[in-house]
């Protein structure tokens, strides 16, 4: 029996066939997909969001309001308008104070208040000349809580103000000697006195240092420079550490920064030469007191509003 015998050519054309069937086969798994052809004969534009608008755009601008810029906080906004940060939720309606964005304009005044009027009052008052010494001065108004500093009889030194009693009714520590109370520059009737016993290490500034810096040692007493009901008691100001601040008045606030201890409580009513903190290190470098005087929050220099020592 013979073995069937292939001829040579067929075979090379049928493998040939074969090589080119899959090669075409493979070229087209590979080929990129065709671009899809817009017949439409018009582009299609993306489409944008409407730009949103901030709460109080249209007051922009206006006196009597704020626009809120980086790093703002509610407390930052009313020491910087002179105001209880609270108030300027309730006029903004703000549920969450936390919540403000920048480039949103928050009112800084008071509804039945004339911003007109506000912004339009001169920042610092004409400089009231002394009275001549055997003149009476007016009573402040603070004399019916605490009596006004008069010289001993028998010697030109002068007796210690009286010491005040706190809000829980305990007494306050005993605050220092302070000068008779003398009209100053701008001091809006308010019978001041220093707020620690330090000496000054660091002055005002109206481009640096909103305040000034009284030295002393850790757990020092700070007082209430004046009568006031305190309107933020807290740490959540950056720079400041713990921080008190004081209203005394519709134009008038002071602030105390950097103490170890806060001995106060946010809307306490506070008396003049009242220990309302310790003196500390919060927030800075060293022991100080960090003591700032707003007017309508524009700071002033403490020492032209403050009784010469």
């Amino acid at each position: 029996m013979t073995t069937p015998q292939f001829k040579a050519p067929g075979i090379k054309v049928l493998i040939s066939t074969v090589l080119a069937i899959t090669l075409v086969g493979c070229a087209s798994h590979l080929r990129p997909p065709a671009p899809v052809d817009n017949r439409s004969g018009a582009s299609r534009p993306a489409t944008t969001e409407p730009e949103r608008v901030l709460p109080g755009a249209e007051n922009a601008g206006k006196p009597g309001y704020y626009s809120v810029k980086p790093g703002d906080t509610l407390i930052r906004i009313g020491l910087e308008s002179g105001q209880n940060w609270r108030d300027i939720q309730r006029w903004n309606q703000l549920e969450n104070p936390d919540l403000i964005e920048v480039g949103q304009v928050l009112r800084v005044v008071s509804p039945n208040q004339d911003p007109t009027q506000v912004a339009t009052r001169p920042v610092v008052t004409p400089r009231i000349e002394p009275r001549p010494i055997d003149t009476k001065p007016a009573p402040a108004a603070s004399a019916a809580v605490v009596p006004p500093v008069v010289p001993a009889p028998s010697t030109p030194a002068v007796t210690p103000a009286p010491t005040a009693s706190s809000a829980t009714g305990a007494s306050a520590p005993a605050a220092p000697a302070a000068a008779p109370v003398v009209a100053r520059e701008g001091d809006d009737n308010v019978n001041w006195m220093w707020p620690a016993q330090g000496s000054v290490i660091a002055s005002f500034e109206d481009t640096r240092s909103k305040g000034v810096a009284i030295g002393g040692k850790i757990g020092d007493p700070v007082y209430a420079a004046a009568d006031g009901r305190v309107v933020y008691a807290g740490s959540g100001l950056r720079g400041y550490g713990n921080l008190v601040i004081i209203k005394h008045n519709e134009t008038l606030l002071t602030a105390y920064a950097h103490n170890q201890a806060l001995l106060v409580r946010e809307d306490q009513v506070v008396r003049r030469g009242q220990k309302i903190a310790e003196m500390g290190s919060s927030d800075t470098d060293r022991v100080k007191l960090h003591f700032e005087v707003r007017r309508r929050g524009k700071p002033v220099d403490p020492t032209k509003v403050l009784p010469a020592r």
